[in-house]
């Protein structure tokens, strides 16, 4: 079963609502594919050991600042992953921006990426690429309004909490997911001691 962590008990009720529908104890399927489940509606769950991990779908967009060019997680073979759901109408996503990119710049040299999905825009892109530029964000975000790459997670993700950042092992499974704000201190905690783990 998972080590579940509670974490801003105000936003359990959102995380309740849209975790409803999914089945189970935890938030791995039998067949070893994620399957988000909320118990109790907790915001902060870690999943272990890793043999109860689950395994995400394929994950992948168009870049945000370069319409050119796919990111996906496939782009970080052997690395923890940090993916981080924002937009640039989401207040408390201005608030953790810069913690998000302290880590990402603490933490890369020892085998972190971090990849952003930009979700629900109304305004197009322009908007959006102003806040990573304005707030000195150099890791890459897939521009992704309707949330698709979202449902490459779980059919069942909470959509309804951003930000939201899930954060993936060396072997691309779900070892943590923060349904609320993450700061410097938890996030960077959680990827440098799976960054210590070894791959199977």
């Amino acid at each position: 079963m998972p080590t579940i962590r509670p974490f801003l008990a105000a936003l359990a009720v959102v995380a309740v609502a849209t975790g409803a529908c999914a089945t189970g104890h935890d938030a791995v399927d039998q067949g070893g594919t994620f399957q988000f489940v909320s118990p109790g509606g907790k915001t902060v769950l870690t999943y272990d050991p890793p043999s109860k991990r689950g395994t995400i779908g394929p994950v992948s967009g168009r870049d945000l600042l370069d319409a050119s060019k796919t990111d996906a997680v496939s782009d970080f073979p052997g690395k923890v992953v940090v993916i981080n759901v924002w937009g640039q109408w989401c207040g408390p996503c201005r608030g953790e921006a810069g913690d998000l990119e302290s880590v990402y710049q603490a933490t890369q040299a020892k085998g972190v990426a971090f990849l952003g999905i930009d979700f629900r825009e109304t305004g197009g892109d322009q908007p959006a690429q102003d806040f990573v530029h304005d707030r000195g964000i150099t890791y890459p975000s897939i521009y992704d309004p309707p949330g698709r790459t979202l449902l490459a997670i779980s059919a069942d993700y909470p959509t309804t909490v951003v930000p939201s950042t899930i954060v993936l092992d060396r072997e691309h499974r779900v070892a943590a997911v923060f349904l609320t704000t993450v700061t410097r201190d938890q996030l960077q905690a959680e990827v440098l001691e799976l960054a210590a783990e070894k791959q199977a």
